[in-house]
């Protein structure tokens, strides 16, 4: 690839069966299209962007669910750079072109205008077994919720239904079962995975049902250059709120990131508050200072998710007696 050869950027918007592809070239010349969200479609576009001349490319698309998953690495097998964004960036992008038009066609016009004005970091392909992993841990959190809502109908529900919903719940069940145990023999198959699970249920809080949604939500942590970038993906930043010399908000989190893998680290900042001594001796800290109980979690939560990156990086257990420099 030359290196001064100009550089056409492709914004995607994916959903479930289609997605709306924008083409960028030059500063202005945009050309859009929608192509199936299948083989054929990777295939389709392949040949529409030969047809466009296009070699040096950069794509981009938002990081919504897995329906990009199949298309990213299509892309990137072909050559091209590939950049997965949170989709708050080309929103607020978008917000700030006072963007009025909502459809797919104007999102992906958005995103190759906001791919072309600031770069995104590309993306690497996660390795197989994580994005199996990914799969799984999802797959058990729908099942999970499905049976939560059939439980709450059955408290209401007419009592014509109530042995459709108890047979659906303990159909519900089997399922969450074998998928439990699929997630147990994915770990046994791949050794490494399983290492990375054992370091990290070697912190106080963290079980192994917790591990194992955090490896699947940070993939690699190898692609995170510090603790500081892991907390920003995860939404466990502080966010300042703050103009001129009279409005002063209290800084609370950001909450802009992995919304999953937040969720995953509640309950365990609660336990590691009892039983994990850094994080206790934090919360004790800002428990003497009038800190409200949800600001300690929080704290509790970024902290723990430090001690995460501090043993993943360093490929060594918690130890107490040890302050993880790594997770500095």
């Amino acid at each position: 690839m030359n290196a001064n050869e100009e550089v056409n950027v492709l914004g995607i918007d994916i959903s479930k069966a289609k997605f709306d592809v924008a083409l960028l070239k030059g500063k202005n010349k945009i050309k859009t299209k929608v192509f199936s969200n299948h083989p054929e479609g990777f295939a389709e576009l392949q040949v529409w962007l030969n047809s466009q001349g296009v070699t040096n490319l950069q794509a981009c698309m938002e990081a919504t669910s897995i329906y990009g998953n199949a298309l990213a690495r299509f892309l990137f097998a072909a050559g091209y750079k590939v950049s997965i964004v949170n989709p708050s960036r080309p929103k607020a992008f978008g917000r700030s072109e006072l963007s009025r038009t909502k459809t797919d066609r104007a999102d992906a016009k958005v995103i190759a205008r906001f791919c072309a004005a600031l770069c995104p970091e590309p993306w690497t392909p996660p390795a197989l077994e994580i994005e199996q992993l990914q799969a799984l841990v999802h797959r058990l959190d729908s099942l999970m919720a499905m049976k939560q809502q059939e439980q709450n109908r059955l408290e209401t529900v007419d009592s014509i239904l109530v042995e459709a919903i108890t047979a659906h719940i303990d159909f519900l069940k089997e399922q969450i079962a074998t998928t439990k145990k699929l997630i147990g023999d994915h770990f046994d198959k791949h050794p490494q995975l399983k290492s990375q699970r054992d370091l990290l249920v070697s912190i106080p809080g963290i079980a192994e049902a917790t591990a194992t949604v955090i490896l699947a939500e940070i993939r690699d942590v190898s692609t995170f250059d510090s603790a500081d970038q892991l907390a920003a993906f995860a939404g466990l930043t502080p966010q300042e709120f703050s103009s001129g010399s009279s409005v002063r908000g209290k800084p609370r989190l950001s909450k802009i990131g992995n919304a999953r893998l937040r969720q995953a680290l509640f309950m365990p900042a609660i336990v590691a508050r009892r039983y994990n001594p850094f994080i206790q001796a934090l919360c004790a800290r800002l428990l003497a200072k009038g800190k409200s109980k949800m600001s300690i979690v929080g704290a509790a939560m970024h902290k723990l998710l430090r001690q995460v990156f501090g043993v993943l990086k360093s490929q060594k257990p918690f130890d107490p007696n040890f302050l993880l420099t790594l997770s500095k």
